[in-house]
């Protein structure tokens, strides 16, 4: 009994250094990031933000500009309608009813088409961001000698020592001089053929 408790001791004591080694972690290395501010204050993000601001500019001007013609046709054509007093349209009312439908539902594609255009600018300027940020992250914490990097959004409390939100700021200004801003054409798929 003494052999075997002797043989299991043995045993235990060679696999805890090789279970010790398996579930050794190293010790966290923290970084934060201000990723509200790198992307607020880079210098191709202020550059692209202004051209999207502009873009959805000229989207508001435009939705102004058809709806304050259509808004006087639509009036107009209630007021013709009304003295009618429920009698049946004559031909010419009927032709302008079906071209203000046919102006407002052009109009509204128009206007749909700008806003998915805006919005998939608005993707592919991000797009842009996020993938130079990767490799910066990697960079910077490599530099900084930290095994983790957080968003300062997600922390509690921090030291301004583990803060690298300027190292990740200058590398990104570097690397991404300009943005992009309009996406490329959506590409429409083909049916394929046999």
């Amino acid at each position: 009994m003494k052999k075997t408790l002797v043989s299991a001791a043995f045993a235990v004591s060679l696999l805890m250094p090789s279970m010790a080694n398996a579930q050794a972690i190293p010790a966290a290395v923290v970084a934060v990031v201000d990723l509200e501010r790198v992307s607020r204050d880079c210098n191709a993000c202020k550059t692209a933000s202004a051209a999207l601001q502009g873009q959805v500019n000229a989207l508001k001007s435009r939705e102004q500009a058809l709806a304050s013609p259509l808004q006087a046709e639509g009036k107009s054509i209630q007021a013709a309608i009304d003295a009618l007093k429920g009698k049946e349209p004559d031909a010419a009312l009927k032709a302008r009813i079906t071209a203000f439908q046919t102006k407002q539902q052009q109009g509204a594609q128009e206007l749909q088409r700008q806003q998915q255009q805006v919005q998939r600018n608005q993707q592919y300027i991000q797009k842009q961001i996020v993938d130079k940020l990767g490799p910066i992250y990697q960079q910077v914490m490599q530099r900084r000698g930290a095994n983790v990097m957080m968003e300062t959004g997600s922390t509690l409390a921090t030291t301004t020592t583990v803060d690298v939100t300027n190292d990740v700021l200058a590398a990104l200004n570097t690397a991404l001089p300009s943005i992009q801003t309009t996406a490329p054409a959506a590409q429409q798929q083909t049916p394929q053929t046999r």
